[in-house]
């Protein structure tokens, strides 16, 4: 964890510390920050993100840039998998483009867990611009490693 980002004590209703994972796993995201994506709703195994596009990230189509709406889909797979306070990783992920995005649209991606056994999980991650069109369909399995994301020492 980042020495900047401080410790914050570990609440026991589940809503409330997935809610805790979001703000402490924003504070110290500096991607998902750099492409001005929100946190819009934490649950445990849930995560929703919102990222408006913007012209630097248009292709030579004048679209949204794949690489742009797949950061923002596994940002949200991110949130989602270590929304539960374990520390969890991408072991892999796919991800289909159905449309376009355009400069302007604001991009919503919804995670959803859809396994979570021992260490691994499966997670569903749905992209839809302001219209509700599908832009994309992600899949991530995770992988829990040891640590915590809340209620770590910030020098840890």
């Amino acid at each position: 964890m980042n020495a900047h980002v401080p410790a914050v004590e570990v609440p026991t209703d589940p809503q409330e510390l997935a809610q805790a994972v979001g703000t402490v796993m924003y504070a110290g995201d500096a991607a998902s920050q750099g492409l001005d994506m929100k946190v819009e709703e934490m649950a445990p195994g849930y995560a929703r993100l919102t990222m408006r596009v913007r012209a630097d990230m248009l292709n030579g189509h004048k679209t949204c840039h794949g690489g742009f709406i797949f950061a923002l889909a596994d940002s949200a797979f991110a949130f989602s998998c270590n929304s539960r306070n374990v520390s969890t990783v991408a072991s892999g992920c796919t991800i289909d483009y159905l449309a376009p995005g355009f400069e302007g649209d604001l991009l919503t991606a919804v995670a959803q867990e859809r396994s979570l056994a021992g260490r691994t999980g499966v997670y569903d991650v749905t992209v839809t611009n302001q219209d509700g069109r599908n832009v994309a369909l992600f899949r991530g399995r995770s992988y829990r490693i040891k640590g915590q994301i809340v209620g770590v020492p910030a020098d840890a």
